[in-house]
């Protein structure tokens, strides 16, 4: 059998009922405690004004001579009363030493013993007594009359319990009202509290809230997007797994602000940006980050919610992609002219000119062996001497030679499995299309050009590949127009272009691979006038070296 509910289901119900019962609890305390407080103090007040009034009627001058007269209680009477009158207490009695009333409230108690004690009194000593006389329990003193040193009266005053009680009853009431209306008040707050956290809460009770939690950061953790939620104040509130990794960030960066992360300038200025962000491309160390922030509207504090997608990856297999569809290019270009050229050798055939024709074939047959023998030659690396031979047909067929240094040798198998082929792909493949695009302009006197540099006449880019020291040697050097001096310490970031705009991607996207990969890359000017990018890569270890430019 299952007990009923006691408390609501919600976790602001339960909060609820807890601090009415704690804040009911309070105020009833503190009412006890009041009233002790108010009987004690009741008491002592009572006390203190019975012994002062019997001090006073036994130290008057008057009191001591109606003693003296022969009939005490006619002068003795009417001034007690007066004096009781006056002060509100409950009887005054004065009496002779043997305790016979001369005094009394009821004039028919006047000539009848005292009831109570006096024994002290009779010694000379006040003192105070709780006793039940005439008029009920009542808080007496009792203190003596003195005539010339000898104790000649007892002068006793009091006031009954009863009245005490009623006095204390009427701060009772008053304190029941002030504490009702504390206690109502404390529950409409309470109520109100309660009422925003239920809001907050959307009625779940605390399991609920739990679960919930607990959802949440399995979620987070799982997730491979990068989630990162700012506050107003551009500090860092949560950031899930993903997001530390793309990021670089470390186990203390939650509370930290955005701009003391070490992050590179364009990526943290678009963090604090206060507008929303979609799909811009930021790089990183060594990733290619697609990000997007959307800023918090509403709530007692603005923030913003980031999203961050590893692009590094694609951003390869884009380079991968582009070369391919050049490299496809070239060879329906070559497709092309091939067939003209064999068109060529066959009508020379047919018009009996066979020696000609052997001899045509024969020149086309030895230029297009020898880049391919001296590649094949030099460069063990598949990957390399593919890439190679790719992009010197497609600058052939922009008019540009491409040509493979003297002094280029890779063995089979001297690259180490740590450097990535996507890798050298990016970095060569890169520099290579940047070399080909300057050398063909120049050639054909477009613009980039430094100031006072005539147009080169012939479109070479010289590429050398060797292992140096331990190190691989990539090296590009172009006859193109060359980079001007204010644009060397510009020219590897993200953005950075002479051919117009949603471009400039290429050089910072080998800077990062050689950054990834421990490696340095340089620039400086060709011998041809142009530009020569120097990368070198270590073919052992992968700390990671500053990068120069």
């Amino acid at each position: 059998m299952r007990l009923p509910r006691v408390l609501p289901r919600s976790l602001a119900g339960q909060l609820f009922v807890m601090q009415a019962l704690l804040v009911a609890a309070v105020v009833a305390g503190c009412a006890v405690f009041a009233y002790v407080s108010g009987r004690d103090q009741a008491e002592e007040t009572a006390k203190r004004q019975v012994r002062t009034a019997a001090l006073a009627m036994a130290e008057s001058p008057s009191v001591r001579e109606a003693i003296r007269a022969p009939d005490p209680s006619a002068a003795l009477q009417p001034y007690a009363e007066r004096v009781r009158a006056e002060t509100g207490i409950a009887f005054i009695t004065i009496m002779d030493p043997r305790g016979v009333r001369w005094t009394h409230p009821t004039p028919a108690e006047i000539g009848r013993p005292f009831i109570g004690h006096t024994d002290r009194a009779l010694l000379g000593e006040t003192f105070e007594e709780t006793y039940t006389g005439t008029l009920g329990p009542s808080i007496r003193v009792v203190t003596p009359v003195r005539d010339e040193g000898r104790v000649v009266g007892l002068v006793s005053a009091g006031i009954t319990v009863e009245r005490v009680s009623t006095q204390v009853r009427e701060q009772l009431g008053a304190l029941a009202l002030a504490a009702g209306a504390a206690l109502a008040l404390g529950a409409l707050g309470t109520y109100v509290i309660n009422a925003r956290l239920r809001r907050h809460t959307h009625g779940m009770n605390a399991r609920e809230l739990s679960r919930m939690h607990d959802y949440h950061a399995a979620t987070l953790h799982a997730v491979r997007e990068g989630l990162l939620m700012l506050d107003g104040r551009r500090r860092i509130a949560l950031v899930n797994d993903a997001a530390r990794e793309l990021l670089g960030l470390g186990p203390e960066a939650v509370g930290r602000r955005v701009d003391e992360l070490e992050l590179p300038a364009a990526l943290t200025g678009a963090l604090l940006a206060s507008g929303p962000r979609v799909d811009e491309v930021h790089l990183t160390a060594d990733r290619v980050i697609v990000v997007n922030t959307s800023p918090v509207v509403g709530g007692e504090q603005r923030g913003t919610v980031v999203t961050l997608r590893d692009h590094t990856e694609l951003q390869a297999l884009s380079g991968e992609l582009d070369s391919e569809r050049g490299f496809s290019q070239a060879l329906r270009s070559q497709a092309h002219e091939a067939a003209n050229r064999l068109h060529t050798v066959v009508s020379l055939i047919e018009l009996g000119r066979v020696e000609e024709a052997v001899e045509f074939a024969t020149a086309e047959l030895e230029l297009a062996q020898v880049l391919t023998d001296r590649v094949v030659g030099a460069v063990g690396e598949p990957v390399l001497a593919a890439l190679l031979l790719g992009k010197a047909a497609q600058a052939n067929e922009r008019g540009v030679e491409l040509v493979l240094a003297e002094d280029s040798l890779i063995d089979d198998g001297a690259l180490p499995e740590s450097l990535a082929a996507r890798d050298l792909v990016t970095v060569l493949g890169n520099l290579i299309d940047n070399a080909v695009d300057a050398a063909s302009e120049a050639a054909s006197g477009g613009g980039g050009a430094v100031p006072g540099q005539r147009a080169a006449t012939r479109a070479l880019v010289t590429v050398t590949a060797r292992t140096d020291g331990g190190e691989l040697l990539l090296r590009v050097a172009d006859t193109g127009a060359g980079i001007a001096p204010d644009d060397a310490d510009e020219v590897f970031r993200r953005g950075w272009t002479t051919r117009g705009t949603g471009r400039g991607l290429g050089l910072a996207l080998v800077r990062q691979a050689a950054y990834r990969n421990g490696g340095t890359v340089t620039l400086d000017r060709s011998e041809g006038g142009g530009a020569r990018f120097t990368v070198r890569l270590p073919l052992t270890g992968r700390a990671a070296r500053e990068v120069t430019a």
